[in-house]
């Protein structure tokens, strides 16, 4: 049977073969599953039909629990269904599944196989996820590489439908679900062709119908249970051998050999691996260089791991088999071994193999990268008369000593003639976009196999991202990094500073692209010596060109992406010059035209531009023996966290994370950090940055409050601290309150600042401009000095204004938040305020991933060493959690209290002791009162000194008053987590929640939440939202006793620091929602930059309105309508964002009405609002006496 060649990721893949065999689709996102529901979601708003004659019906829920729900009622009443998930999304499915499993349901659930969390998140793959659910009844069948997902994809369904048993159809996150092959594509006649219809229509015979009404769920005793849930046993006794059936099926059509057990490799092998995914493609590679040289190994391929079939499985050993390691993809702590190498190790005792030897290790968690040196190492243990019981690869253990030695000089085990290649690009740059545009093109447009991998930090825009590609005439199985490229590209010259091992991948007589601005000379004077060296040793050709200017001059911005990748066409010559140009012309189209045409000519230009404008370095002899001049890198802070910096931090942004040991976290393996860790990055990713010009400056502080990263402050410096200050430091005179005798300055951080230009915009007098990054390279020693070497000056500071709300330090510093972002201007505030004394629990979302990344935590500690603690526990759970933080916190300081009135009614006590103590009791729930009374307090015990004084002094960070917020995006707000916020809200206890409304799933890639409006477009919403959005704010105001706001900084600054102030200081429960424009957005003309400007015209036209509602306020007061009203240009602020503008050129029709509709709602929400403003004008609220929130 022939098949059209398409290049895909393994996403794509289970999608397209889903999509033939699904009638509903119950969906939530999670990353590395959400593109396959996107995928399905596109096809049906575009009207493609699946092999029943009709698009798939989607439907997005709140919450994976939703969506498995969904799909159990959507089996029930009779329409095949599936669902997309991963990690603790599939575990938030799994009480579902016991009863979709149960009541013999054919639905299929496509698993990307990812991490769960446990001391961090980690969004990458393993299979923790997948073998939580061993038990539900769901078979679970697995595949190894994009290939064998569309190949097998199709065994799920139908299997399914003919056994009456529900699916887990898996693949690894990430290193198969997001990976790029090139492929054989199923046709939609072959699929159906293969679905037994009879069974599809006893399904549907046997669903729920009023016509022929049965009952299920029922509640039995303990009389019949048990035998019932025997009855199930022979259906899984059959399973295997119908799996069986639909493999022979497609082994028919397509002339593979595809089993329930493969087996790779040498056929008298005495050592063989048993594993399932895509390692096993690594391990072929090896197995063939092995064999080749005189070896005899083997591999044993697992694809339907529920049920396991003993039968089968020992169908498929050789006879000469001697000792085997099983090699599973998780850990399951406290274990005799894990999950598939006890499978093994039964299955062989039952059918009496006692005589061979098994072993078993653990590979890969996380997606740690794992590679022929890897497989070669299994090997050689099994070698061993006694190799290691229990082992790990890919790491160096050496705290247990369980891991085997990698031999670094491992040969290549690739396909002859494959040519591999490696793009270190920046986050948002849009490198990756261009790669996989790049590979795509080769693909599809030549006989070549490809394949591509993209490779993150943890950073959102402005982190690392590294592209991993190969094409070749061969087929390419090598799941693993590229570590010895034929061309290497460095898209940001600050990796070149940093001293990344960028040109050391290169393969001797290689390409070596560096996009910069430097000019050859200067280029040499930053490339370090070991990187010449390695140049001139090897003969590496060395490139140079300057995409940034390039990409300015043809209306690109900063994104470099297209000028460099047509500079790759042009040195790789994997196409003639032309061909190459017109598919990298056809690719740009494609992927901007919802971005406009503007955008698609400027991508067009930008591809003519990058074919010529590089030039190669001449490579001066001495580079041989190239040296640098070293000084010692010096770091001041705090112990622990310095040397937090110096061993993990180090290495880690270098990207060389993969060097560190297991000692390196053996001291804290609970995953607990110290704070302060990002002002040691020092990234210079900025390829612009502000300069601040005094003479024009009127010192509204302005710009230090919309920064995102807290990379522009202002400073003021009595008269000795500004005799001390660098040379190069420009100040003037604090001009209020006058005659301080105080210096005033702009302090900037050229290393730390993102570029996005929010300062310089909202600057009213134009003081600030921005430059390239170098010309204010001297301002680094000035922010050094300002920031970490001048005193607070509390007199200045004050959470009534704007500008004295900038002279608070800022407790969240430097995150790996994308340039621009909203989310991180609004919590910096807030920690500005209240950072000192505050608690925060972080969702899961963009604002844990920039809050919180492993060993470089942007929040921050003030000169006495208190700052916000930090911690997220699930996406779901956010509100609850925080709440525990609340409640768990007052009850250690309730026991405090219990032991002091002990201690004040015991003899022995001084009446100053008691009026300190008294005095503390009495101000414990008061901010500021009770930080005095504490210390007042403490100085009474520690004079007392007895056991009973000590044990409350050891509490003593309990004694104060503290903050406790609860920070999360809308996907969290809105859906998933809207049952606990409402209930936590409803409690009346005073805690504090902050949503950054992006009105999106932002950090998944952009799905529709509640949040999401009219019209829009998103992932999961592809011909634009047709219903309206969720009215949060006002959900929360009917309980009458919860203080709400909703604010947009860059509208009314001084709005949302009054909202913040209040919500604090109010003694109940607060509800703040932050208008947060986002890189989903699409903003055209500027993008982030405008991000202030944003919210501005959001607020004028009546998109967003602004108010707060105080139940503590005086009659009258309590609900502020702080919007005016409606200015107009209603639709001209729609379509300036692609999320709106992109329907406009897909679905015309449609756009006109739902953008008429999304309007009118807009209007009368305000005209909503002026009556809630009378309402609450008259009446007392709800549920509560007037400004006191209930007793809790």
């Amino acid at each position: 049977m022939k098949r059209k060649f398409k290049s895909m990721d393994g996403n794509e893949a289970a999608a397209w073969v889903s999509y033939a065999y699904t009638e509903v689709a119950g969906i939530y996102p999670i990353t590395p599953s959400s593109p396959m529901a996107d995928h399905v979601d596109q096809w049906a708003a575009h009207g493609l039909k699946n092999i029943f004659g009709t698009p798939v019906k989607v439907v997005e829920m709140q919450s994976e629990g939703g969506a498995s729900g969904t799909v159990h009622g959507s089996l029930g009443s009779g329409a095949l269904t599936s669902t997309y998930t991963a990690s603790q999304g599939l575990l938030l499915m799994i009480p579902n599944m016991y009863k979709i499993a149960a009541e013999a349901l054919p639905g299929v659930f496509h698993v990307s196989a990812r991490t769960v969390a446990t001391q961090a998140l980690n969004i990458f793959g393993d299979h923790s996820d997948v073998m939580a659910c061993r038990q539900t009844g769901f078979a679970m069948l697995a595949e190894g590489n994009v290939q064998e997902v569309m190949d097998l994809s199709p065994v799920a369904h139908l299997s399914a439908i003919s056994g009456g048993v529900p699916f887990i159809n898996f693949f690894d996150g990430f290193r198969t679900s997001h990976e790029i092959q090139k492929v054989a594509v199923w046709d939609f006649d072959d699929l159906g062709d293969m679905c037994d219809m009879d069974a599809v229509q006893a399904f549907r015979d046997h669903a729920l119908n009023p016509e022929h009404p049965h009952a299920r769920g029922s509640h039995e005793n303990g009389d019949i249970f048990f035998q019932h849930r025997e009855a199930c046993n022979s259906m899984y006794d059959k399973l295997p051998s119908i799996v069986e059936g639909y493999m022979d099926k497609i082994n028919a059509k397509l002339g593979s050999s595809y089993h329930l057990f493969d087996y790779y490799g040498a056929k008298d092998a005495d050592r063989i691996v048993i594993c399932m995914g895509s390692f096993c493609d690594t391990l072929e590679e090896a197995i063939d260089y092995l064999n080749a040289h005189g070896e005899k190994v083997g591999l044993v391929k697992v694809r339907l791991y529920r049920p396991f079939s003993i039968e089968h499985f020992v169908k498929a050993l050789p006879q000469t088999v001697k000792k085997i390691a099983v090699l599973d993809r998780t850990k399951e702590p406290g274990s005799i071994g894990e999950p598939l190498y006890q499978d093994v190790v039964n299955a062989l005792f039952e059918v009496g193999r006692p005589d061979i030897k098994v072993v078993g290790g653990r590979y890969g968690l996380g997606s740690k990268d794992t590679t022929p040196a890897d497989a070669f190492a299994v090997y050689t243990e099994l070698k061993k008369d006694n190799p290691k019981r229990e082992f790990t690869i890919g790491i160096v253990d050496d705290v247990t000593n369980l891991s085997l030695p990698r031999d670094e000089n491992a040969p290549n085990t690739s396909a002859p003639g494959t040519i591999e290649c490696k793009f270190w690009g920046l986050g948002g740059d849009g490198t990756v976009g261009a790669n996989k545009n790049s590979i795509k093109i080769i693909g599809d447009h030549t006989d070549k196999y490809v394949q591509a991998y993209f490779q993150y930090d943890s950073k959102k825009t402005g982190g690392v991202t590294v592209s991993h590609l190969r094409f070749g005439d061969s087929p390419i199985r090598s799941p693993y990094y590229v570590t010895r490229a034929d061309f290497v590209a460095c898209h940001n010259p600050s990796y070149i500073t940093k001293g990344f091992k960028m040109v050391r991948d290169v393969k001797p007589g290689g390409s070596f692209l560096v996009n910069c601005q430097w000019s050859d000379e200067e280029f040499a004077n930053h490339f370090p010596a070991v990187a010449k060296r390695y140049v001139a040793q090897n003969n590496i050709n060395v490139y140079l060109i300057d995409a940034i200017d390039l990409a300015e001059k043809v209306g690109m911005g900063k994104r470099t992406n297209t000028v460099l990748q047509s500079a790759f066409f042009a040195l790789a010559k994997v196409l003639p010059a032309e061909e190459a140009l017109s598919y990298m012309k056809k690719a740009a189209e494609k992927s901007y035209a919802k971005k406009g045409q503007a955008v698609v000519e400027s991508n067009w230009k930008a591809i003519d531009a990058g074919a010529t404008a590089f030039h190669k370095l001449e490579i001066p002899a001495d580079w041989a023996n190239a040296t640098d001049d070293t000084k010692p890198v010096v770091l001041e802070g705090r112990e622990a966290l310095v040397k937090q910096v110096r061993e993990l931090l180090g290495p880690i942004n270098l990207m060389d994370g993969d060097s560190l040991p297991v000692s390196a976290f053996k001291n804290n393996p609970d995953g607990q950090w110290e704070l302060g860790a990002s002002a040691y990055e020092k990234r210079g990713i900025a390829v612009i940055v502000p300069h601040w010009d005094e003479t024009k400056c009127i010192q509204c502080n302005q710009c230090s409050y919309v920064c995102p990263h807290a990379t522009i402050r202002p400073i003021a410096m009595d008269a000795k601290e500004a005799a001390a200050a660098p040379e190069n430091m420009r100040m003037v005179d604090l001009k209020l309150p006058k005659n301080s005798g105080y210096k005033f300055t702009i302090a900037v951080s050229p290393l730390d600042c993102m570029g996005c230009t929010n300062c310089a915009y909202i600057c009213p007098v134009d003081a600030l401009t921005m430059v390239p990054q170098a010309e204010e390279a001297d301002q680094a020693e000035v922010w050094d000095y300002a920031v970490n070497k001048v005193g607070e000056k509390k007199e200045l500071q004050s959470d009534k204004t704007v500008k004295g709300s900038q002279f608070y330090k800022p407790l969240l510093e430097f995150s790996g938040s994308c340039a621009g972002c909203a989310e991180t201007s609004y919590a910096r505030l807030v920690t500005q305020l209240f950072g000192n004394r505050m608690y925060i629990s972080n969702a899961t979302g963009c604002s844990s991933i920039w809050g919180n990344p492993a060993v470089t935590a942007p929040y921050t500690c003030n000169a006495e060493g208190h700052g916000p603690a930090w911690n997220n526990s699930l996406f779901e759970d956010n509100a609850e959690h925080g709440y525990g933080l609340a409640v768990g916190y007052e009850a250690v300081q309730n026991k405090l209290v219990a032991e002091t009135e002990a201690l004040m009614a015991s003899d022995g006590v001084s009446e100053d002791f008691k009026a300190a103590a008294q005095a503390w009791i009495d101000s414990r729930g008061k901010a500021g009162d009770s930080e005095v009374t504490a210390e007042a307090y403490s100085r009474q015990l520690e004079q007392l000194g007895t056991p009973e004084a000590k044990r409350i002094l050891a509490d003593k960070p309990y004694m104060s008053k503290k903050s406790f917020w609860i920070f999360g995006g809308d996907g969290w707000a809105y859906d998933i987590g809207f049952g606990g916020l409402d209930h936590v809200l409803a409690s009346g206890d005073d805690v504090n929640v902050f949503v950054f409304d992006t009105e999106v799933y932002s950090n998944t890639g952009g799905q529709a939440s509640k949040a999401s409006r009219l019209g829009q477009v998103a992932q999961f919403a592809a011909a634009g939202k047709k219903v309206k959005q969720k009215s949060l704010g006002e959900i929360a105001m009917s309980y009458g006793y919860v203080y709400v706001a909703q604010v947009a900084m860059g509208a009314n600054p001084m709005q949302t620091l009054k909202a913040i102030a209040e919500a604090e200081a109010y003694p109940g429960p607060s509800l703040i929602i932050g208008y947060s424009p986002c890189e989903m957005h699409s903003i055209k003309k500027g993008g982030m930059q405008h991000c202030q400007l944003e919210m501005k015209r959001a607020v004028d036209c009546g998109y967003w309105n602004l108010y707060r509602f105080n139940p503590a306020a005086p009659k009258g007061k309590r609900f502020i309508l702080d919007s005016k009203a409606p200015k107009g240009g209603y639709q001209e602020f729609l379509m300036n964002e692609a999320r709106y503008a992109s329907l406009k050129s897909a679905f015309p029709d449609r756009a006109d009405v739902l953008f008429a509709e999304n309007e009118q709602a807009a209007m009368e929400r305000y005209e909503h609002l002026l009556k809630l403003k009378e309402l609450y004008s008259e009446a007392a609220p709800l549920g509560s006496k007037v400004g006191t929130a209930p007793a809790a």
